[in-house]
C-alpha cells in the first residue's frame, strides 16, 4: 500500500490489539486471530499489532513477525494492518523491512531507548526507520519523546514517507502547536487514550487510536460518531459512566493500561491472558472490582 493511500484511510477508530500468551507466557496466535475475527465484525479504519497495547517491547523479533503475518493473514485486506516498530536504530529497521515483507500496510515508529539524544540524532533515528522500507510511516510521540513543533518539521522534511502523527502524551498544547506549523504536511491522530477523544475531537482531531476497541468496538466507534457531530451530552455520559472509570483503574499502576484490558477481555470470553514483564497483572482485588463494573459495560460488547 502507497503511504498517500494508506493515509487515507486513517478516518475513525484504530485498534490496538493486544498480544495474548498462554499461561506459560507464550505467544498465542490462535487467540490472536480469535480476537480479531471478533473486531473486525465491526468498522474499525486500521489495525496496529503488535504495539503497545500488543507489548511490542516484551516481544522476540522472531515473535514479532508472527504477530504481524498472523494479523495480515486474518485480517485479509479487509482493513490496513500495521506494526510497531523501536528500540535502537538497527532493531527498528529490521522490523520495518520484515514487516513489509510480511504484508503489513505501515509503520509506526516508537522514541528510541536512549533519552538524550541530540536533534540531529532524532532526525536520523526516524529516517533510518523509514528508509527500511516504502511503508507509509506514523511517528508516536509519547514517553520521553515531546519534540516541538520545529523539530517535527525538521522530520517530516528529511522523511517524505512521513503520513502521520499520533500523540501519545495528552499535551493538548503542544499538539495544537504541532499541528498548526505542519497544517496539511501530516494526518493527526490521538493517541493517549479513548478517555482524550473530547479534547482530540474539539481541536480538529477525528482519528484516534483505541485500546477499548479489543473488547467493545461498538463504544468506540460510538465516541468517534458523537464527538465528530458534536454530540457532547451523550459523549459525557459515556465517559463518565464507562470510559474515565476504566482509565482509573488503568492509571493505578505502571502497565494495567494493558492488564486492564486483557483482564476484561478473559471476562467476556475473549482471549487475553496474562502480560509479560516487566508489566504486572490485576491485583485480586482489582480483578473483583473490575468484574462488579462489568454490567454497565455489557450493553457494549
Amino acid at each position: 500500500m502507497q503511504p498517500a493511500e494508506l493515509r487515507k484511510k486513517l478516518h475513525g477508530v484504530i485498534s490496538f490489539p493486544v498480544t495474548p500468551f498462554g499461561k506459560d507466557l507464550s505467544l498465542d496466535l490462535f487467540g490472536l486471530r480469535s480476537n480479531l475475527h471478533a473486531l473486525l465484525r465491526h468498522r474499525v479504519c486500521a489495525v496496529v499489532a503488535p504495539a503497545g497495547t500488543g507489548e511490542i517491547h516484551s516481544l522476540s523479533p522472531e515473535e514479532h513477525l508472527a504477530v504481524v503475518r498472523t494479523a495480515v493473514e486474518e485480517v485479509n485486506g479487509r482493513v490496513p494492518v500495521l506494526t510497531g516498530v523501536g528500540i535502537n536504530p538497527p532493531i527498528a529497521a529490521g522490523m520495518a523491512k520484515q514487516a513489509a515483507a510480511g504484508g503489513a500496510a505501515g509503520i509506526l515508529a516508537f522514541p528510541p531507548y536512549y533519552q538524550s539524544m541530540d536533534e540531529e540524532g532524532i532526525v536520523a533515528y526516524y529516517k533510518a526507520i523509514a528508509d527500511a522500507s516504502p511503508l507509509g510511516l506514523i511517528i508516536y510521540s509519547r514517553d520521553w519523546f515531546a519534540p516541538s513543533a520545529a523539530l517535527v518539521e525538521k522530520i517530516a522534511k528529511q522523511v517524505p514517507t512521513l503520513i502521520a502523527w499520533k500523540d501519545g502524551q495528552g499535551d493538548i498544547r503542544r499538539f495544537q502547536a504541532i499541528k498548526q506549523q505542519l497544517g496539511d504536511r501530516l494526518h493527526w491522530i490521538g493517541g493517549a487514550g479513548d478517555d482524550m477523544v473530547p479534547a482530540y475531537y474539539s481541536m480538529g482531531v477525528r482519528t484516534f487510536t483505541s485500546s477499548i476497541a479489543n473488547v467493545a468496538p461498538r463504544l468506540s466507534l460510538r465516541l468517534h460518531e458523537l464527538a465528530s457531530a458534536g454530540h457532547s451530552a451523550e459523549l459525557t455520559e459515556l465517559m463518565n459512566d464507562l470510559v474515565i472509570p476504566l482509565y482509573s483503574l488503568r492509571a493505578k499502576r505502571k502497565g494495567y493500561e494493558v492488564s486492564a484490558m486483557k483482564a476484561m477481555m478473559d471476562m467476556i470470553g475473549l482471549v487475553g491472558g496474562p502480560v509479560r514483564p516487566p508489566l504486572v497483572d490485576l491485583r485480586p482485588e482489582e480483578i473483583g472490582s473490575l468484574r462488579a463494573a462489568m454490567d454497565a459495560w455489557r450493553p457494549w460488547f
